[in-house]
């Protein structure tokens, strides 16, 4: 058993500073032999288009975030605001996930699959990269199943938030 971090003055002033930096939210899922694994994540970013890689951490490499770690393949649903109460489930431990309402579905690869996500990433681990409690995630993106758009939802100051819609001038 890990002890849990102590936070520094330093971290501290970290959590601050991002929490009013705002951030694109992620659910990634997976499945397992234990069945379907899921969580939230606001870490996720864009890497590089060749090979097409994004990274993103998660915290403790136990529990849905080591199972996903572990899973040959993951999916990573970019959502917009209508899935913001789904968001929180996949926050939260022990919320329901994965039910027939949530309106979820499984890739013909055997991951669950959100097809109202305005895209789901299916990838691959590259590498992983321990730090502190947390783990950085390198993937290889596999395939991309775009599905419809929304209104784009942010996480800030602890919250998700909905943008306005995207307006080309």
């Amino acid at each position: 058993m890990t002890a849990t971090p102590v936070p520094t003055p330093i971290g501290e002033a970290l959590k601050a500073a991002f929490r009013t930096h705002p951030a694109g939210v992620a659910i990634i899922t997976a499945s397992t032999s234990e069945g379907p694994v899921g969580l939230t994540a606001s870490s996720v970013a864009s890497v590089a288009v060749d090979p097409a890689a994004i990274v993103f951490s998660v915290t403790r490499a136990t529990g849905s975030a080591g199972a996903i770690l572990g899973a040959a393949t993951f999916v990573v649903h970019l959502i917009d605001d209508e899935h913001a109460d789904l968001a929180q489930s996949f926050a939260v431990s022990g919320s329901e996930r994965f039910t027939p309402e949530q309106g979820w579905a499984a890739l013909s690869t055997g991951e669950p699959h959100l097809p109202e996500a305005r895209a789901a990433l299916r990838c691959r681990t590259i590498q992983t990269v321990a730090v502190g409690s947390s783990t950085v995630v390198i993937a290889e993106v596999i395939d991309v199943v775009a599905g419809p758009t929304g209104r784009p939802l942010v996480y800030l100051d602890r919250r998700f938030h909905a943008l306005p819609n995207d307006t080309h001038h």
